[in-house]
Formats: C-alpha cells, sequence, structure tokens
C-alpha cells in the first residue's frame, strides 16, 4: 500500500471517531450507593450527541461539582456510543450542629447535607474546634479505621484533641482511643477485645500494646 494510501486511511479513521458515528447515545454512572445514579446520567444529558473524543470534561466537572457526595470519578469512553461515569463517593462519619442545623460530613469535613433534626443512624460528632480542628481530623481517621460492624455501632464521637478521641456505642459501651497513632492496630486489637469479651461497659486501646476491658 503506497503511503498515500496509508495516510488516507488514518485520516478516514480519525475522521470517523470525531463523527456522529461515535456519538454519545447512553451514558452510564457505576460506583454509586446514596446518590441515584439516574440523577447524575440527567445531569450530564448535554454530553449527549457529542462525539467521544469531543466529550467537554469542563462541562462534566461542572456538573459533578453539584453533588456533594461525588468525591472523585473517571471517564472511560466505550465506543461506538457509550460514556462510562465511575464515581467514588464520599463516606459520611456522623453529623455535626452548625448554626444551620444538623450537617452530615465526610472525613474531610465536606457538607453532605444538613437537616433540622439529627438523622436517625448517624453518629454524633461532638468536636471541639468543629471540621476544621486537629480533634476533629482523628476521629475521622478513627472513623475510617473501624471494622464495618463496630462503625455502624457508633451513636457518638468525641474530642477536645487530637489525642482525645472516644466512641459510645448504642449499648452504650465506651471506647477509649485517645490519639490516632497506630490506628489500624487499634482497630485490629478493639475487634479481638469485643469478640473475645462481649458486653463489656469500656474498652481502652489507648494503648494498643496493653488493652484494657472492664
Amino acid at each position: 500500500m503506497s503511503s498515500a494510501a496509508v495516510l488516507m486511511l488514518i485520516v478516514g479513521s480519525v475522521g470517523a471517531a470525531y463523527s456522529p458515528l461515535f456519538a454519545v447515545e447512553r451514558i452510564e454512572v457505576v460506583g454509586t450507593a446514596s446518590l441515584p445514579a439516574t440523577t447524575v446520567e440527567e445531569a450530564l444529558t448535554g454530553q449527549i450527541g457529542t462525539p467521544l473524543p469531543l466529550v467537554d470534561a469542563s462541562a462534566v466537572k461542572a456538573a459533578l461539582v453539584a453533588f456533594p457526595l461525588v468525591e472523585s470519578y473517571t471517564l472511560e469512553a466505550r465506543p461506538p456510543h457509550d460514556l462510562v461515569v465511575r464515581i467514588v463517593e464520599r463516606t459520611p462519619i456522623g453529623v455535626i450542629q452548625t448554626d444551620a442545623g444538623w450537617t452530615l460530613v465526610d472525613a474531610a469535613g465536606v457538607a453532605l447535607e444538613t437537616s433540622p433534626n439529627p438523622p436517625d443512624g448517624r453518629p454524633i460528632l461532638e468536636i471541639a474546634g468543629g471540621t476544621t480542628s486537629g480533634a476533629f481530623e482523628s476521629a475521622g481517621l478513627v472513623m475510617r479505621a473501624l471494622p464495618e460492624a463496630i462503625a455502624t455501632q457508633v451513636t457518638r464521637i468525641a474530642a477536645t484533641t487530637r489525642d482525645d478521641v472516644t466512641l459510645t456505642l448504642a449499648s452504650g459501651t465506651q471506647v477509649v482511643w485517645g490519639a490516632v497513632e497506630e490506628t489500624a492496630l487499634k482497630a485490629v486489637n478493639l475487634d479481638r477485645a469485643m469478640a473475645a469479651r462481649p458486653g463489656m461497659s469500656v474498652y481502652d486501646v489507648s494503648s494498643p500494646a496493653s488493652v484494657v476491658v472492664r
């Protein structure tokens, strides 16, 4: 094949990719749990009809910023007509009282929603200094480290400094965590202590080398 013919083939292929033959006809949102995928898909309908290589990434970003639950996302083109949006949602850690009401926040302090009363099933955060404090950062790290089976039992998280995190479980049990150093080890030790001696009033893992149960 001559070089001219090869060049024409390349030009033709590129041209086809940017033509309506490869226009977006379907947007699929995956990875959502709390956020309805259909709601996100509707917000992105402006990309319908756009050739896949010309999808407006800035417009997609602007649409997704409207959803506080979206922590990050990636775009995947699936020729000939599908645009897949993979979303990673923020994970709420609890609600904190603000001037606007009770605000659900993630570990980074991002406000996800606000309601006039504490919502059921969400831990109440009693954090000195609010979401910008070191105490809040520590509380967030602890909640993200907890095994799910324990995290779902937490009803209250208290901290006045980086080093005095305390959890209250639905049963009334107190978990004295202390500082965030060795948080992963503390989470393992707490899980083991609760399995070995269930129903205790206090589990103190502030010193991971010597767990105190009473």
